[in-house]
C-alpha cells in the first residue's frame, strides 16, 4: 500500500493542496477550522508531510529526532550566566538525554533534530517526524493520536511514562523502586517518621511513579500512608521547591523530620529556601530529590537523591530507532533501567 500523499489530504478535507502545505508551514496563516479539517484528515490517512525531496519511505534523512517537553528552569539558566564554569553542573534531565542520543546518534552515523515543547501543536510535530528517519518521544510531549500516525511511517520510540502504544518501543527507569528505597533509607537508617513528599502534576507520570514508592514504603514501615502527595508543583523547578519548601514549613503542626522531592531541581530549590530561613539541613530537616543531576553533587550540602541512568536513557533510545530500521518486523520492546539511591549530606549521611 503505498503512503498517501498531500493530493490525499487535501481530496479528503476538501481544501487545495496550496491550504494543506500552509498548514503544515504556516498555520497561523490557516483559519482554525480549515486547519483542524485538514490535520483530522491528516490523521484518518496516516499521512506525515515530508521534509525533503526523498520523503520518508526511503529513511534516508539521515537524522533521528527527539522530542521532548520545555523544562527550562530559569533559577538554573541564571546560575550558568552567573558561572560559566557552572555550565555542566546546572545540566538538566533533558540536557542529559540530548548528550546521550548525540553520543549514539554520531556512533551510529546519524544527526540528531532536537525539538523541545512543539508549541505548534500537532503540525508542528508532524513537521518534525518529516525531516527524521526515527523519532525518540518524551512522555506527555505528543498526543497518543498523533504519535499514532507518526508510527505508521516511521520507527517512535517513547520514553518515560506509561506505554500508551502497544507497538512502540519503550524505556523507562525504575522510578517507584528508587523512591521506595529512599524513604526506607530515612526511615530505616536515620529513624525519620515525619515524612513530607512534594510531587508534580497529576498527570505527570515519572513523579506519580515516584509518589507510589514513597506510599509503598510508608505502608513497609506502618506509617500513615498519605492519599496525595503533601503539596505539589506546578512545574517542578527551583522555584516551586522553594516555595512548598516554605509552605511546609509554615504549616499549622509539627514540622517535618524529612522533606521529599520529586525531583533535583526542586530540592536544590528547597535548600536554599531553607537556608533563608534558618533552618539546618539535615540537623533540623532532611532533605532528598530525585534524578541525579550533577547539580546535585556541588550544592550545600550536598544532595541525596536517587540517581537514573538518563544519558543511557538517550543511548537506549537509539540503539532500539537502529534496531528497528534495520529490521521493522521486530517484536516491539519494552526496557525499564535500574536506579540507585546516592547517600549525601542533605540526609545526615557523610
Amino acid at each position: 500500500m503505498s503512503a498517501p500523499t498531500v493530493y490525499d489530504v487535501a481530496e479528503r478535507s476538501g481544501v487545495s493542496i496550496a491550504t494543506v502545505s500552509r498548514v503544515y508551514r504556516t498555520p497561523d496563516s490557516v483559519r482554525a477550522q480549515t486547519r483542524e479539517r485538514v490535520l483530522e484528515a491528516a490523521r484518518q490517512l496516516g499521512y506525515v508531510p515530508s521534509g525533503n525531496a526523498r520523503g520518508l519511505a526511503s529513511r534516508t534523512t539521515g537524522v533521528l529526532g527527539l522530542c521532548f517537553p520545555d523544562m527550562a528552569d530559569p533559577d538554573a539558566e541564571a546560575d550558568a550566566e552567573a558561572d560559566s564554569d557552572a555550565d555542566d553542573a546546572v545540566m538538566l534531565y533533558s540536557d542529559q538525554i540530548i548528550r546521550g542520543m548525540e553520543r549514539a546518534a554520531r556512533r551510529h552515523g546519524y544527526a540528531l533534530l532536537i525539538a523541545a515543547s512543539l508549541e505548534g501543536g500537532p503540525e508542528s510535530v508532524a513537521k518534525v517526524a518529516g525531516r527524521v528517519d526515527g523519532l525518540a518521544v518524551l512522555a506527555r510531549t505528543v498526543p497518543t493520536e498523533d504519535l499514532e500516525v507518526i508510527s505508521r511511517r516511521l520507527p517512535v520510540v517513547m520514553l518515560a511514562g506509561p506505554r500508551e502504544i502497544d507497538h512502540l518501543d519503550h524505556i523507562v527507569v525504575a522510578n517507584a523502586d528508587g523512591e521506595r528505597e529512599l524513604a526506607r533509607h530515612l526511615i530505616e537508617d536515620h529513624g525519620l517518621r515525619r515524612l513530607a513528599f512534594v510531587g508534580g502534576e497529576v498527570e505527570s507520570p515519572d513523579a506519580e511513579a515516584r509518589f507510589r514508592g514513597f506510599r509503598e514504603a510508608c505502608r513497609d514501615a506502618g506509617l500513615p500512608v498519605p492519599d496525595a502527595p503533601d503539596l505539589r508543583a506546578e512545574i517542578m523547578t527551583q522555584a516551586e521547591g522553594a516555595r512548598t519548601a516554605e509552605a511546609l514549613l509554615d504549616r499549622e503542626g509539627e514540622r517535618p523530620e524529612a522533606m521529599l522531592f520529586a525531583n533535583d531541581q526542586m530540592a536544590v530549590g528547597a535548600l536554599r529556601a531553607l537556608e533563608r530561613r534558618g533552618v539546618r539541613v539535615p540537623e533540623d530537616v532532611a532533605v532528598t530529590g530525585f534524578d541525579g543531576i550533577p547539580l546535585s553533587r556541588i550544592v550545600r550540602p550536598s544532595l541525596t537523591t536517587v540517581r537514573q541512568p538518563i544519558r543511557q536513557l538517550g543511548e537506549q533510545a537509539v540503539e532500539l530507532l537502529v534496531q528497528r530500521l534495520g529490521d521493522s518486523g521486530r517484536e516491539p520492546v519494552s526496557l525499564m533501567l535500574p536506579v540507585s539511591v546516592v547517600r549525601r549530606a542533605s540526609c545526615g549521611c557523610a
